[in-house]
Order: structure tokens, then sequence, then C-alpha cells
């Protein structure tokens, strides 16, 4: 992965583009978050320009010459990009292949029909974490819901005790699983080691997952015990192809780059000799670019193929996979750009300066500072890529381990209590015929029970390892 070396970020820590004092940084950096925060919550600006705009009235508030914050904004937009762009498309990609091919309704019709009564909750769990491993979360929502509105009906299951395991599966692989945009900007941002990331990630995921899904949907169904909307009820989410993909098929898919990048991870951690030739193999294969790149070409068989896809399909499928995601990278872009700017006007030195005698733990001081702009913005992409560019000078020289915690409590923090500046708060309300009342009474606790048990996992871990 294209990043920001640690060598790269200290110099540029080291040499601002400004001389103002912390004092003027430190209301240069408010300054710049709440022209983004305005600007998205009030005048409903699109995140990349108020991403944008913020980065410029940085730079103007830090008192650095506008020619040089251009720069910075647009060097951190382009390496950004280039870091994390052909990752977000390869996911795309496949994430289209499973929805188009029925692969996705095909794993989800083989676990409804293995599970009934109490355990359609875990059930969900599982659906949800497996098919939102290559899916945008918008995307994993609109593909998921109709099956949960379509299990609660015929099944006569309470909404809730459906609904919110599937939406934490979702909402757990976004905050801290890679390939999702997040999770890769903030490897990006620290210098993090994805396979590690991706490692301990799993292990926090899962008994986060738990707790917030189908422990927490008990009581989520007693607060609000509403039925499947009937207006709301669709018919699947993808038109059915001639035929479907094996179970078996689209699951080896699905996990494909995941095996492909913690068995790099694991020879890393066994091995550790770059000489290796088995070293050497798996750091080839289990990097995200090879790894994403062989699922979606092992996908155009198993799955597009195996459905009756023509060459032209699959071009077909290709094409419009990559649209939807224009706005995604520019969003993550802009973040970057503002995250260079950050270290290049010396906030980065500024932190390092005050870090000194801060009592507070930095794991601590990520999530709270993630929190902070997810609150602000309702945006956990922007809160990942503002917290993880405010913090990156912190993980210079941390070891890997501790730079993959931070990237976990960054992407924990960004869950925090969904709410009404956040499209996915509007999308649930919506799909489940909710009222904001109930919303935030289920799907915003949800949420943040994910963050704090989140979390709380990852101080776990930080005191163990």
């Amino acid at each position: 992965m294209t990043s920001l070396s640690v060598e790269t970020l200290a110099a540029a820590a080291a040499e601002p583009i400004t001389s103002a004092g912390n004092t003027q940084l430190g209301i240069a950096v408010l300054a710049g978050i709440a022209v983004i925060v305005l600007l998205i919550t009030r005048l409903k600006l699109h995140a990349f320009l108020a991403l944008t705009l913020g980065s410029l009235a940085l730079g103007v508030f830090a008192g650095a010459p506008l020619a040089k914050t251009v720069s910075s904004f647009t060097t951190g937009l382009g390496s950004t990009v280039a870091g994390v762009g052909v990752l977000i498309a390869l996911g795309a990609i496949l994430g289209k292949l499973l929805a188009d091919s029925g692969g996705a309704d095909e794993i989800v019709d083989t676990i409804l029909a293995r599970a009934k009564g109490r355990a359609m909750p875990w059930a969900m769990v599982l659906i949800a974490s497996v098919i939102g491993l290559p899916l945008f979360f918008e995307v994993g929502i609109v593909l998921l819901i109709p099956v949960v509105l379509l299990v609660a009906k015929r099944g006569n299951y309470s909404l809730m005790r459906i609904g919110i395991p599937a939406l934490a599966g979702l909402s757990v692989m976004h905050g801290l699983i890679p390939p999702h945009p997040g999770p890769l900007v903030a490897i990006d941002a620290l210098d993090a080691n994805l396979g590690l990331t991706l490692a301990l990630g799993v292990l926090v995921a899962v008994p986060t997952v738990v707790i917030a899904g189908p422990v927490f949907s008990r009581y989520a169904a007693r607060w609000v015990d509403i039925p499947a909307p009937e207006h709301m009820v669709p018919q699947r989410p993808t038109t059915e192809p001639e035929h479907r993909p094996r179970f078996g098929a689209t699951v080896f898919t699905v996990l494909l780059p995941v095996v492909l990048m913690l068995m790099k991870a694991l020879v890393d951690i066994v091995v550790n000799d770059p000489a290796d030739s088995v070293q050497r193999v798996t750091d080839v294969a289990g990097s995200p670019l090879i790894a994403l790149l062989a699922a979606v070409l092992v996908g155009m068989f198993t799955l597009g193929r195996a459905a009756g896809f023509t060459k032209a399909r699959l071009s077909v499928t290709v094409e419009k996979s990559l649209a939807p995601i224009a706005g995604i990278l520019l969003i993550v872009g802009a973040g970057g750009g503002f995250k260079t700017t950050l270290i290049d006007v010396g906030v980065g030195q500024m932190i390092m300066d005050l870090s000194e005698n801060w009592a507070i733990p930095t794991l601590l001081l990520a999530w709270l500072i993630a929190v902070a702009i997810r609150l602000a913005t309702g945006s956990a992409t922007v809160a990942t890529i503002s917290a993880a560019g405010l913090l990156a000078p912190l993980a210079a020289g941390m070891p890997s381990t501790e730079t993959a915690l931070l990237v976990l409590a960054i992407g924990a923090g960004s869950l925090f209590f969904s709410h009404v500046n956040d499209a996915g708060f509007w999308l649930v309300k919506e799909y489940f015929g909710m009222t904001v009342g109930q919303t935030l009474k289920t799907w915003s606790m949800m949420e943040t029970i994910i963050s704090v048990v989140g979390l709380g996992f990852v101080l776990l871990l930080s005191l163990v390892l």
C-alpha cells in the first residue's frame, strides 16, 4: 500500500509551513473542524466540498500561505487515493458480483434454512458479517434489510430481534475490519500493519458484535416491539440470475482476501525473515491489492460465470460497480488532504509537545477524538480520517501492535451514537418504519454499545499484548 512513511510524517511535523504558536494552531484546528461540521450539518454540503473548504480554512487560521495550504491538501488527496482508491474499487466490484450473481441470496437462504427460533438472531449476525466483508455499509443495508423484513414477516419474529443483529454485523465490519474505507485510511495514515490490524480487528469484532447484536436485541425488542411494515417488505434485492453460485464457492470467494491477508500476517510473525522464500510469497499474495484482485478474478468464475453471466454481462457488472463509489473516493481523498494539511501546518508537533504532559492513554484519546468528530459530522468515515490525521505523529515509532490497536480505537470511536446528522440513521428509520425516538432507542443505542464495547476490548488487548 502506498502510504506516508514514518519519516515523512516526522519531517512534516518537524518542518511546518507556518510558525504559529500552539494556541493559534489549536484555534486553527477547532476552526477547521467547525467549518467542516457547519457545512455538513447546517448547509448540507457534500462532505468532499466541506473537507476541502475546511482544509483551506485550517491553513488560513493557522497563518499558512494559501499556495502551500493548497499544495498540502492536493498532495494528501493524491497519496490517499493512490493508497486506498484501488482497494475501494476492487471491493466495490466484488460486492457487485456477489449481489448480481445471486451469491448473497445463496448465503442468506442457506443459513436461514438451517436456523430456527432462538438461533435466528445468531444466523442474522453471521449473514451480515460474511456479506458485510466486501460491501460498503450503505450497500449492505440495502441488500440485507429487505431480507430482514422478509424473515421477520414470514417467521413472525420481532423486527428488532432480527434486525439489530444484522445491523450490528454490518456496522462492526464497517468500522473495524479492512478492506472497508475507514479502517484502510486509518491504516494508511498511521502506517499500521494491515494484516495485524485485520487479525486484531477480528478478535475485537467477534465479542463486540455478539454483545451489540443478539444480546442487545433482546432488550431492543422489548423497548420497540413493532412488526415489519407491510409497505416496506420488498422482493429480493437482486434480479434472479439463470443459476446461483454454490454456497461453498461463494463463501470461499468472499473470505479469500481475508485469508490471504491473515496468512501474510501469520507468516510475518512466525518466520520474520524478509529473505525467506515463503515469506516473500505471502508478502505478495497477502498484500491488500493482490488479495482483493485475486478475489475479484476468482469471483468472475465462481460467482459470475456460475450464474450464467456472459463476458458482456460481467463487463457491465464491473462497470456499474464503479460509478457509485465516486463520491466515496472523493470524500476519502479530501479527508487525506485534510489530514496532510493538519500535519504540515504543525499540528502534529503541537500534539507531540502537549502529549508529554497528558495523563490520558493514547488509545482512549484516539477514541475520544473520533467520538467528538462522529457526533459533530455524523460520518464514521470523516471521523476516522480526521482522527487518524490528528494522531498520525503520535503513531510514529510505536510498535506495530500498538499502532494496530490505535486504528481499532479510532474505528470504535467513529461508530459512537449515530443520530439525526447520519444518513444511516434515516435509512434504518425509514426501512423499519420507526419514529425518531424509536430509532434512537434501538439503532443509536446499538451503535453506542459497539463503540464502547469495542474500545473496552481494544484496551484489554493492549494490556495482554
